[in-house]
């Protein structure tokens, strides 16, 4: 995992003198400031080692002095409302964090007991940088009309898939921002909710009381739905649910752990979703990963072969010339090693009558996966090899980000 140093929120002088409170405190602001997504907290016997996840990489922060290695994970604890003294269990909880601009913003907090002391990680759920335009996600123009038309119908299930830390929520998200009007009703259950959006109703599913997905689900059916988000589809019983409601005139929109899109109905397949349904519910597939921009400032122009572009997945027929200009890394002031922003590559799978005729005879995930080549599907890695001729990105994120 690549690390880098990141700016030092409180002089290194000071941090000995600093109260803990306030050295939290301006840690928290630093990460905010950076657009960090997380931030790591991590004690081992002879060091405190803090670390932030800025463009999907951790960097690492000045460290702290051991001495603050418990105060550190209490202070935390105190301020997510978790049980202080419970050192033994790993602990969830949230914090509403005002900045010094007044700005008041989530964060996400998880507690993991190890060796040396409590490990604690915060996610920043900073909606204000959330981009919630469809059109800034990195969609082709293409695709996005696909996923516009799925999107509009009134009825169906439209699945967004990918690793975690992939974007899913956020696409899901910026879709619902365009739905979201008056004139319809949207509930979502997620666990937990990240964004927050006026208009919808959000459920956030709690284990203690049994408030599952599937359970979320069921109430929201009675609750005269026309949109339903389901953060994830974890089990049989959720996927049902979920069927059933896309079958009976509702649009269901929701997330999976799978490689690519084809892969998608093979996992539903084998939860034990049967074909007939999936065939009838699913509308459209869109598999996604977040790759890191290459910093317009100070990228550098290199020359490459057909043949290497080949090589790494591109259609001989997108490329009529010998020689191609890509560009690389450098680094410099106003970027992280070469890199600044995040941008999204995706594989948009419509559901077309031959591939629910290819679903009805159970065909195998490779078979789907042709079928939808023929029809004009990309793969992901192609998807980033166009933005690597763009300038947007390098050769090497592609590869690394699409790596089967």
């Amino acid at each position: 995992m690549v690390e880098q140093q990141v700016g030092n929120p409180v002089r290194s002088g000071q941090l000995e003198d600093a109260p803990v409170v306030v050295y939290v405190q301006q840690l928290l602001e630093q990460a905010v400031a950076q657009s960090a997504s997380d931030l790591h907290f991590e004690p081992y016997e002879q060091s405190y080692r803090v670390r932030m996840r800025i463009d999907g990489q951790l960097r690492e922060a000045p460290p702290a002095p051991l001495a603050f290695r418990d105060r550190l994970a209490a202070r935390i604890k105190v301020m997510a409302r978790l049980d202080v003294a419970e050192k033994r269990l790993p602990q969830d909880g949230r914090i509403q964090l005002r900045l010094q601009s007044g700005r008041e913003l989530d964060l996400r907090v998880s507690t993991l007991p190890t060796l040396f002391g409590e490990k604690v990680v915060v996610r920043v759920l900073d909606t204000r940088h959330a981009q919630l335009d469809l059109t800034t996600l990195g969609y082709e123009a293409g695709d996005l009309a696909v996923l516009q038309e799925a999107i509009h119908r009134p009825h169906g299930m439209v699945l967004v898939t990918g690793p975690t830390g992939s974007g899913k929520t956020q696409s899901l998200y910026a879709c619902l921002n365009l739905l979201n009007t008056p004139e319809v009703n949207i509930a979502t259950v997620e666990d937990p909710c990240e964004i927050q959006m006026t208009g919808i109703n959000q459920v956030n599913v709690q284990d203690r009381p049994g408030l599952s997905f599937a359970v979320a689900l069921r109430a929201f059916l009675r609750q005269d739905p026309d949109i339903l988000m389901v953060g994830e589809i974890r089990d049989l019983e959720t996927a049902q649910i979920a069927i059933q409601a896309a079958q009976t005139g509702h649009l269901v929109l929701s997330t999976l752990h799978t490689n690519d899109a084809p892969a998608t109905l093979v996992r539903l397949r084998n939860m034990g979703v049967a074909p007939y349904n999936l065939a009838a519910s699913v509308s459209l597939i869109t598999a996604q990963r977040l790759i890191r921009r290459l910093c317009e400032q100070c990228r550098e122009p290199a020359s490459v072969s057909r043949d290497v572009l080949q090589q790494a997945g591109m259609a001989a027929e997108g490329l009529p010339a010998d020689q191609y200009t890509l560009y690389t890394p450098k680094g410099c002031s106003a970027c992280h090693r070469g890199f600044k922003g995040r941008t999204g590559i995706f594989q948009v799978m419509p559901m077309t009558e031959t591939l629910r005729e290819l679903v009805l005879q159970d065909t195998s995930g490779l078979e789907l996966a042709r079928q939808a080549r023929r029809e004009g599907v990309s793969s992901l890695r192609e998807a980033g090899l166009r933005k690597v001729l763009a300038g947007e990105t390098s050769l090497d994120e592609v590869l690394a980000a699409t790596r089967a």
